[in-house]
């Protein structure tokens, strides 16, 4: 059995019922087991073209690398690396193309699985833009947010309950196109045919706590785009103040 047909994403994105425009993208390519949610910075400059940017050379590069990927399997680490600082790369040169996008970012998550012996999920990111997994019941967080609050969490400056409602909560402190020599955070975790893996933006996360998020999925049963519609229709009913985009990712029985 091919990988495409193992592993397969449902996702969606919507612009939320506060934003003006929508500056979320993401990217669904089952057929190279590669999944991406980005989300331009809002209050920069283009945050909607960095996203856009950013997923669709991402998107080409996982397309020209998969079938290496396959075959090397234990490089995935650099194959993910390597989503991340093309696109990366080419946000550097359209700054200094067009000096008015000058500042723009974006955060980026992207997760590709692996299926070997043992599948694996493999997770590049920056930003506060977020994977998890969901298992027996258990919703487990796979990504750190890069946020100024969550660094002084971190420190044990202030405590994560406090966090949550910090005025400056939301403040980055590494996305894509804020450095030239910007390199992400890469985590591997083994998967089961029975788990749930999510990718979101913020504005899933800014809506749902992580018991809401995990009630959801287990309403779902299992079916990747129950999960999706029911969490964004659950984002949106709570206000929806923010662009909010899902990619659920489920093993294809």
């Amino acid at each position: 059995m091919t990988q495409s047909l193992q592993w397969t994403g449902v996702g969606r994105t919507e612009i939320g019922y506060v934003r003006k425009s929508n500056q979320d993208a993401l990217a669904l390519l089952n057929d190279c087991g590669v999944w991406i949610v980005a989300d331009g910075m809002s209050g920069h400059p283009a945050g909607d073209i960095a996203a856009q940017t950013a997923v669709a050379v991402a998107e080409q590069t996982a397309q020209e690398r998969a079938s290496w990927l396959r075959e090397h399997p234990s490089a995935a680490a650099d194959f993910m690396t390597d989503l991340v600082t093309s696109a990366n790369r080419k946000l550097h040169d359209l700054m200094q193309e067009k000096p008015y996008l000058k500042g723009m970012g974006t955060t980026f998550v992207a997760l590709a699985i692996t299926t070997t012996s043992t599948p694996a999920a493999h997770i590049a990111h920056l930003g506060d833009s977020r994977a998890y997994l969901y298992r027996e019941g258990q919703l487990t967080q796979l990504t750190r947010d890069h946020t100024l609050v969550e660094k002084w969490v971190q420190r044990g400056l202030i405590d994560a309950a406090t966090a949550l409602t910090h005025p400056e909560r939301h403040v980055l402190i590494k996305g894509l196109g804020m450095g030239i020599d910007m390199q992400p955070e890469l985590t591997s975790v083994p998967v089961t045919p029975h788990d749930l893996i999510l990718l979101c933006s913020d504005g899933l996360t800014k809506m749902l706590e992580d018991t809401a998020i995990a009630s959801t999925l287990s309403r779902a049963y299992g079916d990747p785009d129950r999960a999706c519609n029911d969490l964004i229709a659950q984002a949106l009913s709570r206000g929806g103040e923010d662009n909010v985009t899902v990619i659920v990712v489920a093993y294809h029985r």
